[in-house]
């Protein structure tokens, strides 16, 4: 009966994640002064007081508590400001704007303030990962991939870029937090231009300096420092105790690096800038936007084997004036004696695949150095048929009709769970412990959901093993690169609605 009711209510969900562990979520956000940056250069010029990300972590099997709104509070101011950013012609504005009261009710299917689950690894750690979000994203807007990959054995930290990327963003203060500080979206356009290489600057200034707070906070929090959590929703609970020494973020290249489209980008910044952090033999030219102090915990923390994965990387950000010394450094896996591109995933969306100008970016982004040795492995690089831009964050999962309909995707929930089960392979590969994935989710007929253990074909490069999953070659990419142009890609000055996807307006509306 309770099945039969569901499926009568209109309010859009997820559906339930497919690891072995039920799955935490908790807020925080923390007032800058009681961490300490690990970089020399000075705090951004926006006046921010906090940082702020949610976990998703294991939690304790018996956990019974409800689940997280979707839409942040204050929500009405949320879904105005996405309902602002989409604009009038997009497919995803009919719904903010139409039946914003459903939206109110969508829930993430996380335990709310949950026990943590014991590990469960050898190291009686839980391993790390860092996951960035992209234009229009929040730390809640891509819960399905971070509550999956915490479903098998994750905690995963979302931070919220208080950089004008998002919606909109609120900074509470400290000592009086129900005072918020309201960060707008930031317009810039999509076009090269001096002006918008120096915005998309300071926007990444402010997401790396974010980042290397966020990992002092980590530290902190796994060491038993106290801290205070001034988000909404922790007044009355002290959820941040309880992860101490069961975090697995003290050994060199311990942490995974993820994320989506800008925050792709963010990664690529921020791993390079430490691993390749200014010194004397540096360029003048350079002008690097965030300068780790040496001999810290985080300098120690990136190294050539940190696993790093990229869904639709945006590469325009990248190719500053001011950073262009950095963009000619090899990805820090190609160091000689390193892992070469065992550790770097790239997936793309089919649309980012056919967008000819980032495509070429990005290959020459994530290629090993033409001196290497023929045995240096390049990146693992794969794209999902049928895929939009939206398909890597919780967008195509929760308005799977939007999708299909208005950007021609297939099967949106197994786009996503491809992209799942390419992460954790490529975890397992570099040694992390993480749950197997299922006979299910693996599609092994006759299995049922029985374990099958690791899932190597599905980053295999021998023909296109899985279906619809497509692996591309550098044989199949020598056009592209050299330049050859790909047809239908998207609006290159029209990347505004990255989370959501591509802009509706020339393909219709609902």
């Amino acid at each position: 009966m309770t099945s039969w009711f569901s499926k009568l209510n209109p309010t859009p969900s997820f559906p339930p994640y497919t690891g072995p562990y039920k799955v935490g979520s908790t807020h925080v956000e923390i007032p800058v002064a009681e961490l300490e940056s690990p970089a020399t250069s000075p705090a951004p010029k926006p006046d921010l007081s906090t940082v702020a990300f949610r976990v998703f972590y294991p939690c304790q099997q018996d956990s019974q508590q409800r689940g997280v709104r979707w839409i942040p509070s204050p929500q009405r101011e949320y879904v105005g400001a996405y309902a602002r950013f989409l604009g009038a012609n997009n497919a995803f504005a009919h719904i903010f704007s139409v039946v914003p009261q459903l939206l109110y009710y969508i829930s993430i299917p996380v335990h709310h303030n949950a026990e943590i689950l014991e590990p469960t690894t050898n190291s009686k750690r839980w391993p790390v990962m860092f996951f960035s979000h992209g234009l229009g994203g929040s730390r809640n807007a891509y819960s399905h991939i971070c509550g999956s990959l915490a479903s098998h054995g994750i905690v995963v930290v979302a931070p919220d870029h208080r950089d004008g990327s998002a919606p909109i963003s609120f900074v509470r203060t400290p000592g009086a937090p129900q005072k918020l500080k309201k960060v707008d979206y930031l317009r810039v356009p999509h076009q090269a231009s001096t002006e918008v290489y120096e915005a998309r600057d300071e926007q990444l200034r402010i997401r790396l300096w974010e980042l290397g707070l966020i990992h002092d906070a980590l530290l902190k929090i796994d060491t038993r420092v106290a801290l205070s959590n001034i988000a909404e929703d922790q007044a009355h609970h002290n959820m941040l105790v309880q992860f101490s020494n069961k975090l697995d973020i003290h050994t060199p290249g311990s942490i995974a690096w993820t994320g989506h489209s800008f925050g792709a980008a963010t990664m690529i910044q921020f791993t390079k800038s430490i691993f390749y952090r200014q010194d004397s033999t540096t360029p003048s030219t350079y002008r690097p936007l965030y300068v780790p102090s040496p001999n810290t915990p985080l300098t120690q923390q990136i190294t050539s084997t940190s696993p790093l994965t990229l869904l639709d990387l945006w590469a325009l950000p990248l190719q500053s004036p001011s950073t262009t010394w950095l963009k000619s450094q090899p990805m820090p896996c190609y160091t000689p004696g390193g892992p070469g591109g065992s550790t770097l995933l790239s997936i793309l969306s089919e649309a980012f695949y056919k967008w000819s100008t980032n495509l070429q970016q990005t290959l020459s982004i994530l290629s090993a150095p033409q001196k290497s040795d023929s045995s240096v492995l390049g990146a693992h690089i794969f794209y999902p048929t049928s895929s939009a831009h939206l398909s890597q964050s919780d967008f195509g999962t929760l308005f799977p009709w939007v999708t299909t309909k208005v950007f021609g995707v297939k099967e949106p929930q197994r786009v996503m769970k491809l992209n799942v089960r390419a992460i954790l392979q490529l975890l397992r590969d570099a040694g992390v412990e993480v749950a197997d994935t299922s006979a299910a989710d693996m599609e092994v007929d006759g299995l049922g959901g029985e374990k099958t253990g690791v899932d190597k074909i599905l980053l295999t490069t021998e023909g296109h093993a899985i279906r619809d999953w497509i692996s591309l070659r550098s044989d199949d990419l020598k056009d592209v690169a050299n330049g050859g142009k790909v047809e239908g890609g998207p609006l290159e000055a029209a990347v505004e609605t990255e989370v959501l996807g591509e802009v509706a307006r020339d393909k219709g509306s609902l």
